[in-house]
């Protein structure tokens, strides 16, 4: 098996920019990329200086108009994006996206060559343009692409900040990740797990500052935020559409209406909290950095009530780790189902099979391979100890 990936890695450089012009093909001219939510970005965060930040929509979707969900700060930063021209502004954030894509794969990979005492040389380099290469084609990265959404700089900078040594620097890029988004707050538990409690503070600080920054420019915009719109699940969009993959949207569209916080979702919480538990506290014993970072971010997206098919970036490493960081045998078997689910795009088929986003109830095949990712999910939870468990004789595994 190492002697054919060596023989694949030879080509890797080629093999990318194959991956790369064929999806630089499929795109077409630059004038029609759609690009929904960059669109979002770019034409609603100036309202942040004149306090309407949440107060007009973008109205040019076929589904309903488009609010600005993030907080003032991340207007704050998309400021620069709005100041281009909106065809400069698109191509500007593709490249930026597929380079993140890159990063994310390099830093997963820079883990396992030090978790395996190995030098980050010439095979591990290329073994991150192959999987690069790969990885555009999984269906989170498309739909990221796709829709111009911030999710590929986004987790490449807390997966950054995630695993610096510097603890003041971990823990500012992560409160500076909540501030653009929230969801990197589950981040925390991460530094809580490896006993990095300084980073824990200074994320807090981080995020502290970021809220302090959109009070600074838009005290009216940060009070509706914070006060009035923040939990709202419904004003992000519908939580029972088939690309929403969190477990409140599978069990909502299990059970037909929005389950919010009953006792269903709360009882796949604690499921969840859990697994995640043993996971982590495995992987902690053992030392690895990867492992512990993917069980945090898989119960993050769990959890969280909207957890859009293209925020399930953190596969890409869970996957790496599978290949070439997990012990088990049937580290392989989880690998080829997260492969097999993300390359096929089942999401897409699901969103083409729905009447309507708003619509919840649905035939019961569609609710359940409406499952896909938090199934998925879950088994690489509670899969976690065991692939840690078992050694192999030899080397780095693929």
């Amino acid at each position: 098996m190492r002697d054919l990936e060596h023989r694949v890695l030879r080509f890797a450089p080629l093999l990318l920019c194959l991956s790369l012009g064929i999806y630089a093909w499929s795109l077409g001219n630059p004038a029609n990329w759609g690009m929904i939510d960059l669109k979002v970005y770019w034409s609603l965060a100036p309202n942040v200086l004149s306090d309407q930040l949440y107060d007009i929509n973008m109205p040019f979707t076929a589904d309903f108009p488009l609010p600005f969900t993030y907080p003032p700060f991340a207007a704050m930063v998309f400021l620069p994006v709005s100041a281009l021209p909106w065809i400069v502004a698109r191509i500007l954030w593709q490249v930026l996206s597929v380079v993140c894509l890159w990063w994310l794969v390099r830093t997963a990979l820079k883990l396992l060559a030090a978790k395996a005492e190995q030098p980050y040389d010439g095979t591990w380099q290329r073994r991150a343009l192959l999987w690069t290469a790969v990885a555009l084609w999984f269906e989170p990265v498309r739909k990221t692409l796709d829709f111009g959404q911030i999710n590929l700089p986004l987790v490449a900078g807390v997966f950054a900040a995630m695993v610096a040594t510097r603890q003041v620097v971990a823990g500012l890029g992560i409160g500076a990740g909540i501030g653009l988004k929230l969801t990197p707050g589950i981040s925390v538990l991460y530094f809580l797990a490896t006993r990095r409690f300084v980073a824990a503070a200074w994320s807090v600080i981080g995020f502290l500052i970021t809220v302090a920054l959109g009070f600074l420019v838009s005290a009216s915009d940060s009070w509706r935020y914070w006060f009035e719109l923040l939990g709202a699940a419904d004003r992000v969009g519908p939580v029972g559409s088939a690309i929403n993959q969190s477990l409140r949207g599978a069990l909502s569209r299990s059970f037909g209406y929005d389950v919010e916080m009953s006792w269903p979702w709360l009882a796949a919480v604690a499921v969840s909290a859990a697994l995640t538990w043993f996971a982590v506290r495995a992987a902690v014993k053992a030392g690895d950095t990867l492992a512990t970072v993917v069980a945090v971010q898989m119960f993050g997206l769990l959890i969280s009530p909207i957890s859009w098919s293209h925020h399930w970036l953190w596969v890409i490493p869970a996957v790496l780790w599978m290949a070439y960081g997990a012990k088990h045998p049937a580290r392989l078997a989880l690998a080829g189902a997260w492969l097999l689910v993300t390359l096929t795009d089942v999401i897409t088929f699901l969103i083409d099979q729905q009447p309507s986003i708003w619509e919840i109830p649905r035939p019961w095949p569609l609710a359940v391979l409406g499952w896909v990712y938090p199934v998925l999910g879950l088994a690489t939870l509670a899969a976690t100890p065991h692939l840690l468990r078992t050694r192999e004789r030899s080397g780095v595994p693929l």
